[in-house]
């Protein structure tokens, strides 16, 4: 298949998407389902093969992000019925003042971001954006969106994310030396992706929907005794500590070593985020005095409106899936090489369109490095860390329907696809072109 059929393709199945699911008003699940397939048809795949790609896909991307937003929604229900998000956003809004607390926001996104992926860091950061979004009467979107912007550019362009460790690998990069750009140009772009840019979208989306999952983070009751700040914290960053020293121990132990281990196995996500959410149990609940029937019933009755959001992730997986097997990405990232350009940008369009093409950014990072990486070797003038941070930069634009993000966000938030595109889309897409403005003039100094 040529390139450019296979991208006039590509993109005929997202405006399908978009037309099917924001006009039609058909159930986003289903018309994932019927235009993954569809198009795993038209580009040649046979019948078999095409549902079987696109089952792969979402039990790939399920298995990842289930556990992880199940343990997440449950550690923010305890949170918030304990009294302990309401500890942390009262101390949080005394501190920052009201009018600064979309920029706290963005801070505590860009430190809990460091050690733990987008989708762990957004469930375990929107009780508490919900929360402060109650007390100070504020639109939830304007406290999200900074949030979910920092993490996004940790997750992006900042180690010890794996995405990038892969890419400071492939590049021979030196890894305290991206970690210093990474802070020093992701700081101001999440703060142009993220506060900057809410101050002029949130008023512009309209009317949003309250959301079942925000609800699951209001507080029924008032508890016998609220938790203090420090456990509460602690309760909340365990999995963030937990995956921290996973990553520390793959520094300074040898994999045989039995700290090694034991920190890697305790760092693994879902492992952290259940140790995290049994403190809760235990901790919590037994300072604000609820009993084990009643942790028992919220850690149940939290989980039911998560299931539509699980169902849009999976199916987005799925999405992306087709587009792999059927060589549609494969396609599109030919004709990117195809192009005469500077390697920055080779780097940062590979990851793009890939990105694009796949709905992941770990993919489009991990596979737009594996293809610059061998080019690097004849342009010694570029900086590897540099070219870390294009990849990863480009590796998040461009968020659509095949991209678990988009949907994690837009239910969330309680957004329609509209509204989502106009500003998660944007956002993500921000944090690219801003990553590839910013680095390309470093470049002339910077080798």
């Amino acid at each position: 298949m040529t390139p450019l059929l296979a991208t006039v393709l590509t993109a005929a199945a997202i405006l399908t998407l978009v037309f099917l699911i924001g006009w039609v008003r058909l159930n986003p699940f289903i018309t994932l389902l019927i235009v993954s397939v569809g198009l795993a048809l038209v580009a040649g795949m046979p019948a078999e093969k095409a549902v079987a790609s696109f089952e792969a896909g979402m039990g790939h991307v399920l298995g990842h992000v289930a556990g992880v937003m199940a343990l997440g929604t449950m550690l923010g229900k305890i949170l918030a019925e304990t009294g302990g998000a309401d500890q942390i956003a009262l101390t949080i809004s005394r501190v920052a003042g009201k009018r600064r607390l979309n920029w706290a926001m963005m801070v505590i996104g860009l430190l809990v971001g460091l050690p733990v992926f987008y989708e762990v860091g957004f469930v375990l950061l929107i009780p508490l954006a919900v929360v402060l979004s109650r007390q100070n009467s504020l639109p939830l979107t304007m406290l999200a969106f900074p949030m979910a912007a920092a993490l996004s550019v940790t997750h992006a362009m900042v180690p010890p994310h794996p995405a990038t460790l892969l890419a400071i690998s492939a590049y021979h990069a030196h890894t305290a030396r991206t970690l210093f750009w990474g802070i020093l140009v992701g700081t101001p772009i999440a703060a142009i992706a993220g506060p900057l840019y809410a101050y002029y979208i949130v008023p512009r989306l309209g009317e949003i929907e309250p959301t079942p999952l925000a609800a699951q983070f209001t507080r029924a009751s008032s508890p016998q005794k609220r938790p203090s700040f420090v456990l509460s914290c602690l309760t909340l960053l365990m999995p963030v500590i937990l995956m921290l020293g996973g990553a520390v121990a793959e520094m300074i132990y040898p994999p045989a070593a039995w700290q090694y281990r034991l920190l890697h196995f305790l760092g693994n996500t879902d492992i952290a985020l259940l140790v995290a959410t049994l403190m809760s149990f235990w901790l919590l609940g037994s300072v604000s005095g609820l009993s084990r029937e009643t942790i028992l019933r919220f850690s149940n009755e939290c989980l039911a409106p998560t299931a539509t959001i699980m169902l849009l992730i999976g199916a987005g997986g799925g999405f992306g899936r087709e587009l792999i097997d059927s060589g549609l990405s494969h396609s599109i990232t030919d004709m990117a090489l195809g192009a005469h350009v500077p390697l920055l940008v080779l780097a940062w369009l590979l990851a793009l369109l890939v990105r694009i093409a796949t709905g992941s950014a770990t993919v489009a990072t991990t596979t737009a490095s594996g293809i610059v990486g061998p080019i690097l070797a004849s342009s010694p003038t570029v900086s590897p860390e540099l070219l870390v941070l294009v990849t990863g930069a480009g590796s998040v634009g461009l968020s659509l329907m095949n991209d678990a993000g988009f949907w994690q966000i837009k239910e969330y938030l309680g957004m329609n696809l509209s509204q989502t595109l106009r500003s998660w889309t944007v956002i993500e897409t921000l944090i690219a072109i801003l990553g590839l403005l910013i680095c390309l003039p470093l470049s002339w100094i910077v080798h």
